[in-house]
């Protein structure tokens, strides 16, 4: 809570990460700062420091429906709810108007989206790097352990870094600026050959020194391989059933491959699987419904089509709670609510093409008698969505230094609402100068003219068509 002094008529919810609905305290200073008074939520799971996952059932084969719904959008909206009244209370607002947002990234997002599509009563909400499309964002974390496995190979940490540093350099030019970052992935993915990689030496020191990395890794060096660049390509191109048909999307050029990582046998050597902890236990607890079993550790008898019957499982039974994709916003935009969705666009942990695929459903469901580009104008009248050149999950990108990043979205989005002042690009700072630098709104994208010096935001069809995705393994709708 501000000092009154300093309280500028607001109140802010902010939202969690991975299965726990609360960051704690670390989420709530961006409000403070902008004189709001900010809040969070344990969900009602028996404290902060408890995560959903603890108390996701009551037994075997039952799942706690209050964790669940509460998790899903509930809990936040009571927390709004709450922290709306106590505020205009605690500061004798009277009939003062309160604006109120929301604010959060990842599992965080996922919740901000919650809000607006049961169309809770904010007026604005920034949202970032959403984990929505849930189930399927839950299994897309163990398909590329998978891949390795179908391979044979587990390529050492340092070789699969080295390709997506030989793929930032390659691609860094396809944007009319070479300046170590790739703010155009999509036409990485029409002109860059990951085969070019082979043969590329690489060097790395030990796990301390590499930062975001899990398990133990020695110092090494060695040379990309076919089989690793084998096992990157097929990461990249996304989940697929046994028939061909997509699951999913998948990360975009220049993400880094965390979800590849590998363990170390310091006895025998070699590489091998290392299973992401909160996946493998969305198999045991949200699907099989299983308390105390060790998590999956291993691929043994799992198919493709595993995958796909696995997302269709937890698709069908979370649809209302968890999915957090319903395309119609329209109760949220007659309140005259108003979203700042971003996105970096190097995200390694949830696929940015997520983000385009729910605008472009939002976009179509909304407007379906407009054409394109008269629905793009409509939609960015309430709802604007950012892709961040070299942005990382929810922040700025160690391996692309010299991309920019929003630092003020929440300011933003208070401008919008409050002021009427449209933001039609993002305004970011580069983390290695200060610089401030524009970011294009979707889905224009961003091109350097005149050898890199002048920057607009342009419409390019080739480039939009590569955010398409027809999950057709599926056969309903996925928005």
């Amino acid at each position: 809570m501000p000092a009154p002094a300093d309280f500028k008529n607001r109140y802010v919810s902010t939202g969690g990460e991975g299965w726990n609905i609360t960051e704690k305290n670390s989420s709530l200073p961006s409000g403070i700062d902008m004189g709001a008074v900010a809040g969070t939520t344990d969900g009602g799971f028996g404290g902060f420091d408890v995560s959903s996952w603890e108390v996701w059932l009551n037994g075997d084969g039952e799942v706690n429906w209050d964790t669940v719904y509460m998790f899903g959008y509930q809990a936040i909206d009571e927390l709004s709810r709450i922290g709306k009244e106590f505020t205009k209370s605690f500061y004798n607002m009277s009939d003062t108007k309160l604006w109120s947002y929301y604010d959060g990234c990842s599992e965080g997002g996922r919740e901000g989206w919650s809000q607006v599509q049961i169309g809770a009563d904010l007026d604005g909400a920034v949202i970032g790097a959403p984990g929505m499309h849930f189930s399927f964002q839950q299994i897309q974390h163990l398909w590329s352990q998978f891949v390795e496995y179908q391979l044979n190979y587990y390529p050492p940490y340092c070789e699969l870094e080295k390709i997506v540093t030989l793929t930032t350099d390659a691609c860094d030019h396809l944007d009319g600026r070479v300046d170590g970052v790739v703010a155009r992935t999509d036409l990485c993915k029409l002109h860059f050959n990951l085969n070019s990689t082979i043969g590329e030496a690489y060097s790395c020191g030990s796990s301390a020194e590499i930062p975001n990395f899990m398990p133990y890794i020695p110092a090494q060096n060695g040379t990309v391989t076919a089989e690793g660049v084998a096992v990157a390509r097929e990461i990249l191109n996304g989940a697929h059933d046994n028939l061909g048909r997509r699951i999913y999307m998948s990360y975009q050029p220049t993400a880094s491959f965390q979800d590849a990582v590998t363990s170390y046998n310091e006895t025998t050597g070699e590489y091998g699987a290392y299973f992401v902890e909160q996946s493998a236990q969305w198999i045991e607890i949200g699907l099989n419904l299983l308390t105390n079993v060790s998590a999956l550790s291993s691929f043994e008898g799992v198919t493709r089509d595993t995958f796909r019957d696995w997302i269709a499982t937890g698709f069908q039974r979370y649809y209302d709670s968890l999915e957090t994709t319903w395309p119609d916003l329209s109760v949220w935009h007659n309140a005259g609510g108003k979203v700042l969705h971003y996105h970096g666009e190097s995200d390694p942990q949830v696929p940015t093409a997520g983000s385009v695929c729910y605008y472009e459903s939002v976009r179509s469901i909304m407007y379906p008698d407009l054409s394109y580009n008269q629905s793009v104008a409509e939609l960015n009248d309430w709802y604007r969505l950012f892709l961040i050149p070299g942005g990382a999950h929810c922040g700025s990108n160690s391996l692309q230094p010299n991309a920019p990043w929003p630092e003020t979205t929440l300011a933003t989005l208070i401008d919008w609402v409050e002021k009427g002042i449209e933001p039609k690009t993002l305004n970011g700072t580069v983390q290695s100068t200060g610089a401030q630098q524009q970011i294009c709104g979707w889905p224009l994208r961003p091109y350097w003219t005149s050898n890199g010096t002048q920057f607009q935001c342009v419409y390019d069809q080739d480039s939009l068509d590569t955010w398409k995705y027809d999950l057709d393994a599926f056969k309903m709708p996925i928005f």
